[in-house]
């Protein structure tokens, strides 16, 4: 089901807003692009700002897997921090 960005876990406005801008618009784009590749477009967006992982990186990661982005587990986080390292 292509759910719109703020009916998915751990996404609001703000964070749906960001994705938009690099042309991200529902599930299934985030889905294809990824929680990594996801959070390196908006990256590149917004290079000025420190973007939070915990605010994007876990919270794409968290969307995607109907989990909060608290309870991802630490090695899954520390996979996706690597996948961001590239």
């Amino acid at each position: 089901m292509d759910r719109k960005l703020t009916d998915l876990k751990n996404i609001g406005k703000k964070i749906a807003g960001r994705l938009n801008e690099v042309g991200i618009q529902s599930e299934d784009d985030l889905r294809s692009a990824g929680a990594v590749a996801a959070h390196q477009k908006i990256r590149r967006r917004y290079p000025e700002e420190t973007l939070p992982v915990c605010y994007y990186l876990y919270a794409f990661e968290g969307a995607l897997t109907d989990t909060h982005w608290n309870d991802i587990g630490e090695g899954r986080k520390r996979a996706l921090r690597d996948g961001i390292g590239r």
